[in-house]
């Protein structure tokens, strides 16, 4: 998964063409670290959805932004907006579901 930076979000994340799967997590989040394998698996199996992670500790004004208040937490963006949320740790199965389910 790619790490993009706040100067990067819009273009990235909120103007994108397809359906965008944004991981916040900080380096010192051991769930965090627990479900990035996870997410890297799922981008390798969901062609039409584009994956980023964003360390908010390095960008909290996006984590201020979108109050992401616990991590992880993933958001997924479609059109330009935030349409849903996942918090805390998830299996690949749950994380595909929501993928799924936001489409």
């Amino acid at each position: 998964m790619e790490k993009i930076y706040q100067e990067e979000f819009q273009q990235r994340v909120l103007q994108a063409e397809h359906p965008v799967v944004v991981d916040f997590f900080a380096d010192w989040c051991g769930p965090c670290k627990m479900l990035a394998p996870v997410l890297e698996q799922l981008e390798r199996d969901n062609d039409e959805v584009e994956f980023f992670k964003i360390n908010i500790d390095e960008n909290p004004e996006i984590a201020e932004q979108y109050e992401v208040m616990s991590i992880p937490n993933v958001g997924f963006f479609k059109g330009g907006e935030l349409v849903d949320r996942s918090v805390g740790f998830k299996s690949a199965d749950e994380m595909q579901s929501f993928i799924d389910s936001n489409k």
